[in-house]
């Protein structure tokens, strides 16, 4: 079974709890890594404008800070890399992780 999680997790102590909570070898972060310019020209809402403005407070990349993984399994750049190209990649690198656990 496989479960995928998608969350905004700014702190890398939360993310090392939730990495703890499973078998060492039955965890895989995917760090989607996106610029902040580029979450901000994506932003249908408006909400990184309204951050800017002191409407939210505690607003992940403006006013709260975002601490990048350290070591991810996989990494994808979401500036650059489209969506079925990320998803097959995804789907990849998890094939040859579980190859690799099999062994």
């Amino acid at each position: 079974m496989i479960t995928i999680t998608a969350f905004i997790s700014p702190y890398r102590e939360d993310r090392a709890e939730a990495r703890k909570k499973l078998p060492a070898d039955r965890f895989i972060e995917v760090y989607v890594e996106c610029p902040l310019e580029t979450a901000e020209s994506r932003d249908p809402k408006g909400l990184y404008k309204k951050a800017r403005a002191g409407r939210i407070e505690h607003f992940t990349g403006i006013t709260d800070p975002y601490e990048p993984p350290e070591n991810p399994e996989i990494t994808i750049n979401s500036a650059v890399t489209p969506v079925d190209e990320a998803v097959e990649h995804i789907y990849q690198e998890i094939q040859k992780l579980a190859a690799v656990k099999e062994n």
